[in-house]
C-alpha cells in the first residue's frame, strides 16, 4: 500500500524537529470537521507515491531532516507500515506517528518492537460524545485501550483534540481531563473552517472559552496547552 501525499520539510509535526510529512489515504472515522476531506473520503482517488519515491527523497535529505512523520487518515490501516517504517529508520530517521487510536493493537506492537518516537493520538470528545463527534459508531473500548497503552508505553506521546464549537463544551474537557489525568502532554487545538473540510462552516471556540476549557483540563493534566491560539 503506498502513500498518497509528501510533505517535504514540515517545521510544526514534531516539536522542533526538520520533519518529512507521509499522508495515508483512508480512515474509518468521519469526522465532520476533518480537514483531510479527499483523503477520507475518497481513498480510491488519491495520489499514489511509490514508496520508491519517498526513499530516494529521504536517502536525499539524510543529515538535513530529522524525522518523518506518519498521518493521514489513519496510518495503522497500512497493512505494510511495519516494513515501511524500519525502511525509514534504517536511514536515521526518528518517527512519529498520528493516529485515532482505534487499532490499539497495532500500537502495542509497534511500540513493542522499539518502531517508534512519538505518538500523537487524538481525542475526539468524552467517550459519551465520542462517536457523534467521530462522524461514526465508534468501540470506545478500543480507544480508552490506547488511551491507557500510551500512558504507560514508556515513549514520547501527547493527546490532543481538536476543539469545535459545535460537538465541545466545558462539561466535554472535564471528562475528557478525568480520563487522561497524569497524561504527559495534552493540546486543545484551534480549529479553522476550511473548503478541505468533509462538512463547513462549524465555528472554533473563542480564545477566551479555548482558556477557560484548558484550566478545567490543567487540574488533570497540568502541562496541558492551547496550539494555534
Amino acid at each position: 500500500m503506498e502513500f498518497s501525499g509528501l510533505e517535504k520539510l514540515s517545521l510544526v509535526d514534531y516539536d522542533d524537529n526538520l520533519t518529512a510529512t507521509l499522508f495515508m489515504a483512508g480512515c474509518p472515522f468521519r469526522c465532520p470537521f476533518c480537514h483531510n476531506a479527499d483523503l477520507v473520503l475518497h481513498p480510491e482517488k488519491a495520489e499514489v507515491i511509490p514508496f520508491a519515491t519517498i526513499m530516494d527523497y529521504l536517502q536525499k535529505r539524510q543529515g538535513v531532516l530529522d524525522a518523518v512523520c506518519i498521518t493521514g487518515g489513519e496510518p495503522t490501516l497500512m497493512p505494510d507500515l511495519e516494513e515501511k517504517i524500519r525502511a525509514i529508520r534504517a536511514l536515521g530517521y526518528k518517527i512519529k506517528l498520528d493516529s485515532n487510536g482505534f487499532r490499539p493493537t497495532v500500537l502495542r506492537d509497534l511500540i513493542g518492537k522499539g518502531l517508534l518516537d512519538y505518538v500523537a493520538m487524538d481525542i475526539k470528545n468524552s467517550p459519551e460524545k465520542y462517536s457523534l463527534t467521530a462522524g461514526v459508531e465508534v468501540d470506545i473500548s478500543a480507544i480508552e485501550e490506547s488511551v491507557s497503552l500510551l500512558m504507560n508505553s514508556g515513549i514520547a506521546y501527547e493527546f490532543r483534540t481538536t476543539s469545535v464549537q459545535e460537538f465541545h463544551d466545558y462539561s466535554d474537557f472535564v471528562k475528557i481531563g478525568k480520563w487522561i489525568a497524569g497524561a504527559n502532554r495534552y493540546f486543545i487545538q484551534h480549529y479553522v473552517d476550511s473548503e478541505y473540510c468533509i462538512q463547513r462552516h462549524f465555528h472554533e471556540l473563542s480564545p477566551q472559552k479555548a482558556q477557560e476549557c484548558l484550566k478545567i483540563v490543567q487540574e488533570y493534566v497540568p502541562s496541558a496547552q492551547l496550539r494555534g491560539y
